[in-house]
């Protein structure tokens, strides 16, 4: 059995992607998840240099290092935790990242600020303005729906981040919509 993780996998799309490349190369996975394949069989470093080749091409890229794995981890994690999971119990980031990545937050967050230069804290609010961008996009929810989906404590203070984050207002940011949005790995 071998288990790749891969850069940039942010979305379910990605993940059909994915499949998609693995059955081009003759490829078989038992698992894709976000950043991470899970193949039945060891593969050979001919097949896992084809398949980091065209993954290249698709913006992917096989991560060998252990610290590039964890960062990836982590923004996997807070991507999952944004974009797809409606209004979870209220858990503090902190707990989630140490008991899904095995390590102690400190640690986290130190790697994470060094490799990223920038902290966990403004990448995880970065996607939760992304989120906000998205569903007023959609215009199907109020800006109180949004709020209380996305774990904020009030209205007024949605407001104010993504005012402070985006320079707008979010009833000004609906009024203009044009290609606001960032697609999630360029967060």
């Amino acid at each position: 059995m071998t288990t790749l993780f891969i850069k940039n996998m942010v979305c379910n799309r990605c993940i059909i992607v994915m499949k998609n490349e693995l059955e081009k190369l003759g490829l078989s996975a038992i698992s894709i998840k976000l950043g991470e394949v899970i193949f039945e069989k060891n593969i050979t470093v001919e097949e896992k240099e084809k398949l980091d080749e065209a993954l290249l091409e698709l913006g992917f890229q096989i991560i060998d290092d252990k610290k590039s794995r964890i960062i990836e981890k982590i923004k996997n994690t807070i991507i999952e935790l944004v974009h797809h999971q409606e209004n979870e119990a209220k858990t503090n980031l902190s707990d989630i990242l140490s008991t899904k990545l095995h390590h102690d937050y400190n640690y986290l967050s130190n790697l994470f600020s060094e490799v990223e230069g920038t902290t966990i804290e403004k990448y995880f609010i970065a996607q939760k303005i992304e989120r906000v961008k998205e569903l007023l996009v959609y215009d199907e929810l109020s800006l109180s729906e949004i709020a209380f989906q996305l774990n904020y404590s009030s209205v007024a203070y949605l407001s104010n981040q993504f005012k402070k984050i985006t320079g707008l207002t979010p009833s000004y940011f609906k009024q203009i919509k044009e290609e606001k949005r960032k697609p999630l790995d360029e967060v």
